[in-house]
């Protein structure tokens, strides 16, 4: 009897069978009990694998033994060792989507649905931000570990990105190099100045002498020099850059790119491989033309390197919900915009916030030219409380019950347009009416960032749930990534049939 024979003899139909990986005599797969699922690995008795992994050994007959491996961080990365295909890996200008997964529960969803309906897209199956960490009560390493056991489930051994999303100081960069991350979002929002566009020409020459001349290794006078009567290409015309709109933007942007340049040179002293993000989507008034370019020609001249770029457009891309705003204005806006990228790079323009914004991808993939990332993040877990909503309705009662309670706290770091007293309690629904909360927005947007407050009172009955359901929960997430991934597929393939 094979040793993959014996594992599924010992776990009859409670063994993954994807997840089967044989290497030097040494049989792995994932193996599922009433105390939850384990890393089995079967081997002789002195086989290096047994002594690499941790865990609980049993004796076999025919000098074999079997270890159960809990989940664990330390688990994860020795399985990284064996299988090069776990391990995070750079992604470059391949076109490429981001699936955060709050839960820890997700990846196999994921892997399925990347399978189905994500040809010709690279996907970054580890993405978390240090708020989501902080809330979730995560960290950089555990969320590694859980994409990685989730991929190692699947049987998927093809690479994938892992997002340091949304990051803000020196330390921040710290915590996700040390667990391995290999995608690093800089979000300099605070440093924007958003009044910028409307102060008075007085204030703005102020504010200029007051920039970090220094950090950005220039003057103010020099920056005006380089900037003023330059053209900018936009596809189907050109914008010229006049000195007071080169002045507003660099007002608007300069201790932005200075507080980057600092990160960016706080990175690569890591002296590690590595991707980097610019992250300006989360501010009050969209990305110009003028300010893209200074962005991507400053970051050239400073010696910064990127892979990606998330402007700030026009329209609301609010979370959980649809795009909200004038499509035909944004494809123009997103045309502009990706002319920019490829003539200054090039590189992908990013959609942050990317979730259910169905309206919006075929013009970002046809627009940019397949040169795009995209970033999801509480969908997935929206998906999962979906799950919950039609098989532990009571339990989803509480969730909804304790979501209403919070919200008025938790909307205060989020730009939504939520209307609480549209969310019906729970009290108000029969269970088969709880699931058509999710094609409410406003109820979507009221569970969506609600997630933390949720998974500190709730998260232990909620994954129990979503365990006992993991099937269901898996095919809930093919369907709805696929209607993510499809709009970009297609026109991936379609672009390679060229």
């Amino acid at each position: 009897m094979s040793q993959s024979e014996i594992l599924r003899n010992l776990f009859p139909g409670n063994f993954y069978e994807n997840s089967l990986f044989e290497k030097d005599g040494a049989t792995l797969g994932m193996v599922r009990s009433s105390s939850g699922k384990n890393l089995a690995v079967i081997a002789k008795t002195q086989h290096p694998c047994l002594l690499q992994f941790h865990g609980e050994t049993s004796p076999l007959q025919n000098d074999m033994a079997m270890l159960l491996c809990p989940l664990d961080v330390a688990n994860a990365a020795v399985l990284r060792s064996l299988i090069p295909g776990l391990k995070p890996g750079l992604l470059g200008l391949k076109s490429s989507f981001g699936m955060g997964d709050r839960l820890g529960m997700a990846t196999p969803g994921h892997v399925r649905a990347m399978r189905k309906a994500g040809n010709g897209i690279s996907p970054i199956f580890v993405q978390q931000s240090v708020r989501e960490n902080f809330r979730t009560n995560r960290n950089p390493t555990i969320v590694l570990a859980d994409a990685t056991w989730g991929a190692f489930q699947e049987g998927w051994r093809d690479g994938f990105g892992a997002d340091a999303d949304h990051l803000k100081t020196p330390e921040d960069i710290d915590s996700f190099v040390s667990a391995g991350y290999t995608f690093f979002t800089i979000d300099p929002g605070e440093y924007v100045d958003n009044h910028a566009e409307t102060d008075a020409q007085n204030v703005i020459s102020q504010k200029l002498e007051a920039l970090p001349w220094d950090v950005l290794e220039t003057t103010a006078k020099d920056f005006l020099k380089r900037f003023s009567g330059k053209y900018i290409d936009l596809g189907s015309n050109k914008a010229e850059i006049s000195e007071e709109a080169a002045g507003r933007a660099i007002v608007k942007i300069g201790k932005a790119l200075a507080h980057v340049v600092k990160m960016f040179r706080h990175l690569a002293g890591k002296e590690i491989p590595f991707e980097l993000e610019i992250s300006i989507d989360e501010t009050d008034t969209p990305t110009s033309y003028v300010e893209h370019f200074i962005i991507a020609s400053e970051f050239q001249r400073l010696g910064v390197k990127w892979v990606s770029l998330a402007p700030r457009f026009s329209g609301q891309f609010e979370k959980g919900i649809d795009y909200i705003g004038n499509l035909k204005s944004l494809e123009k806006e997103m045309e502009g915009h990706a002319t920019i990228a490829r003539n200054m790079g090039p590189y992908k323009l990013s959609l942050h916030s990317g979730s259910d914004k169905f309206s919006v991808y075929a013009i970002l993939a046809e627009k940019t030219q397949g040169f795009f990332h995209v970033k999801t993040a509480g969908t997935s877990y929206l998906e999962a409380l979906r799950v919950l909503a039609t098989t532990e309705p009571q339990l989803f009662r509480e969730v909804l019950t304790l979501a209403r309670e919070r919200f008025p706290q938790d909307r205060a770091s989020y730009h939504i347009s939520a209307n609480l007293d549209k969310v019906p309690s729970s009290s108000q629904l029969q269970d088969n009416q709880l699931a058509g909360l999710f094609d409410q927005t406003d109820a979507r947007q009221v569970l969506h960032v609600t997630f933390g407050s949720i998974l500190t009172k709730l998260g232990d009955s909620l994954k129990t749930s979503i365990l006992a359901h993991e099937e269901v929960y898996y095919d809930d997430l093919v369907r709805h990534f696929t209607n993510h991934l499809k709009p970009f597929s297609n026109h991936v393939q379609k672009n390679a049939k060229k």
